[in-house]
């Protein structure tokens, strides 16, 4: 065994990484390294297989108990116990162990540091009782004379005793028992900062396909069936009679009425989809419908009372408040009017499935979105066994919307088109993404670790003293070797479930989304939302799994949650990233003016050079014309021209223009 250069060819006793066991042939001249080489192979995998196999702990026995004489002293009972350097560690018989003067030496080696107060001084103390694995060299022999330039002089010890001895500690021992839950959380990070990322990826999720859908199926009908008639005769009989009223209704009857809002809305808002003769033909079929003008002015009374009442306290989660607020004014301005709003298509066409997209809501998505990305891209950085290796490349190449100043109250502002397939493709990559990260996550928790702990006392007992007098042992809630190891004895009850569900998630193809598909002709089918508004349930083998690894089982030590920094954004930042997101609209429609204007310049630059090219073909002629003309000087008078003669020079000055001659005036002109 090789334990003195480090990993790959040796390492400390606890994690012993190379192993090299003698070979001896015909002829060979056995040396004293030979010998010692194959001892320390064969006792090197017995501890080996003790740390890896059963981990530390008390075997049997080992009991401590008051001892009869009373005072400062205890009696450990025989027994066998493992430390984490997989070193055997037996007691033989019951041994007296003076507590005392194990805490003045503790006291005197740490130079007065002591876990309590003095002996003399009142109050209990609590103290851990340890056994710690020693070795001791005993039965010195005299070597024989070798050929060796420097001998060792006097005897050497020819055997290692295997013994043990105790000390005490403070009672703040450490729990080698591994709960898997504890590894999940290592990956994930701080849970609550990602249970938000994981519900905004939900919200999203709601949401990605309806966004689809409506972007891609503009002018499309969709189809309205014996389930929106009932939602529609159901919801309008609801609001008739509750929808009137004097104030704001009380939080509960605000919600189920804002349910009820949803559910008319969206059944008018597919009706608002067909042209005249298909409302005509929906009338014949459900009958119901012919009452749509009255249900309009129901669902307007119902979001003016709803507009009225104390959003927090009716939605106290912020995620359903706004999605409970794009209802109200969605509702309001694209189904209450007459006919519906025929200028707002995919607002009507968002309405129709049951998932309203306001103004405030798609700015919030462009926020998840950003939120949801960052936190994946920090958690796989910080991965140290990442499986799925071309995640976080895909990760960073989802094209993120930029971030959207808060829009003013009650704004019905329309998107794009545009803009709705850029929020739903990113949603749905990165909502494809948490689930391949959690899947990742989850399944490397299968995988125990290596035990790798300096500290190889094994605890016995918990003690309690007054003064210097013992009186109250513990030992419960030691470690105890159990089967399949004290990391993972408390585990087994969970494992055969997570091996059962880890053949379906684990190594199964990877998840990916599946965009839908509309139908090349006649009416769309889409579901309506269910629950929207309501609870969000985690279901599927995925979240059995992760629910299975993060909740203690009666008994069971709970995860280790991991303490790290979370950094949050300054009030600051945030509005510079606000004042950010105006300028750039204001650079975008500042380029689109200029590459209007270069356009413009471009044709007119274009007609000059077509002009010039004509030019001297007209000119030609008319020069021709000009250079031929008789001398104006020679009618004129002498004098002038005398007159003339006196001036200086001038230089010589272009032709003049030749006047007109008078046109003849025909009979009956008037001059």
């Amino acid at each position: 065994m090789r334990t003195d250069c480090g990993c790959g060819c040796g390492g400390d006793a606890t994690s012993t990484s190379a192993f090299v066991r003698p070979r001896f042939f015909a002829g060979q001249l056995l040396t004293e390294d030979d010998l010692s080489l194959l001892v320390e192979y064969t006792t090197a995998k017995r501890r080996l297989h003790n740390r890896s196999l059963y981990g530390p702990g008390v075997i049997c026995g080992l009991g401590v108990s008051c001892d009869p004489c009373g005072g400062g002293t205890v009696a450990v009972h025989p027994g066998h116990a493992l430390d984490c350097a997989g070193n055997d560690i037996v007691v033989p018989c019951t041994e007296r162990v003076d507590v005392r003067a194990l805490v003045r030496d503790r006291r005197i080696s740490a130079l007065g540091v002591d876990c309590g107060e003095d002996c003399d001084d009142d109050g209990g103390r609590r103290y851990g009782l340890y056994v710690r694995y020693q070795e001791s060299p005993v039965e010195p022999v005299a070597p024989y004379a070798t050929e060796e330039p420097c001998p060792s002089p006097g005897c050497e010890p020819s055997r290692i005793q295997e013994g043990f001895r105790f000390v005490v500690g403070c009672d703040d021992v450490e729990d080698h028992r591994h709960n898997p839950g504890t590894r999940l959380l290592a990956s994930i990070g701080d849970l609550a900062r990602a249970d938000r990322a994981r519900i905004r990826d939900r919200r999203l999720g709601m949401y990605v396909d309806a966004l689809l859908v409506a972007s891609l199926g503009t002018g499309r009908t969709f189809r309205f069936d014996a389930a929106d008639a009932r939602r529609y005769a159901t919801a309008f009989a609801w609001l008739r009679a509750n929808a009137g009223g004097e104030g704001p209704p009380p939080p509960p009857t605000a919600r189920e009425m804002t349910e009820h809002v949803r559910a008319l809305a969206a059944a008018i808002a597919r009706f608002d989809t067909y042209d005249p003769a298909g409302r005509e033909q929906l009338a014949k079929d459900y009958p119901d419908l012919a009452t749509a003008r009255e249900a309009r002015g129901v669902l307007g009374t119902a979001c003016e009372r709803l507009k009225g009442a104390d959003m927090e306290a009716v939605w106290p989660d912020p995620l359903r408040r706004t999605i409970a607020h794009a209802v109200v004014t969605e509702t309001a301005a694209r189904v209450v009017p007459e006919g519906g709003d025929p200028d707002a298509p995919l607002e009507v066409r968002m309405l129709a499935q049951g998932t309203p997209l306001g103004h405030a809501l798609r700015v919030e998505f462009r926020a998840d979105i950003g939120l949801i990305r960052e936190w994946l891209l920090g958690r796989l950085d910080q991965a140290a066994d990442l499986a799925d290796c071309a995640l976080r490349t895909e990760v960073a190449a989802v094209d993120v919307p930029p971030l959207l100043p808060p829009p003013p109250p009650d704004s019905t502002e329309k998107a794009t088109v545009a803009e709705v397939q850029q929020i739903a493709e990113a949603a749905a990559a990165l909502g494809t993404a948490v689930s391949r990260f959690l899947t990742d996550a989850a399944c490397a928790t299968l995988n125990p670790p290596c035990g790798d702990s300096a500290d190889t006392d094994v605890l016995l007992a918990h003690l309690e003293l007054d003064g210097c007098d013992v009186v109250r042992v513990c030992s419960a809630t030691r470690e105890q070797v159990l089967p399949g190891g004290s990391a993972y004895g408390e585990w087994l009850p969970k494992l055969y479930r997570l091996r059962e569900l880890a053949e379906r998630v684990c190594c199964g193809p990877l998840p990916a989304y599946q965009k839908p598909t509309l139908p090349s002709e006649g009416p769309v089918a889409r579901p309506y939302a269910e629950g929207l508004l309501g609870d969000w349930p985690r279901t599927g083998d995925l979240e059995e799994m992760l629910s299975l690894l993060l909740t203690p089982a009666p008994g069971e030590t709970p995860p280790k949650a991991l303490h790290e920094q979370v950094y949050t954004t300054p009030s600051e930042v945030t509005d510079s990233m606000q004042e950010l997101a105006r300028l750039r609209t204001q650079v975008s429609d500042l380029t689109a003016a200029l590459e209007g204007l270069r356009t413009q310049m471009s044709s007119a630059q274009t007609q000059v050079t077509h002009l010039a090219e004509q030019l001297p073909e007209r000119l030609g002629p008319r020069l021709a014309d000009l250079e031929g003309a008789p001398d104006e000087g020679a009618d004129q008078a002498p004098d002038e021209a005398a007159g003339r003669a006196e001036e200086p020079a001038k230089p010589p000055q272009p032709p003049a223009k030749r006047a007109r001659a008078p046109r003849t005036r025909k009979s009956g002109e008037t001059p």
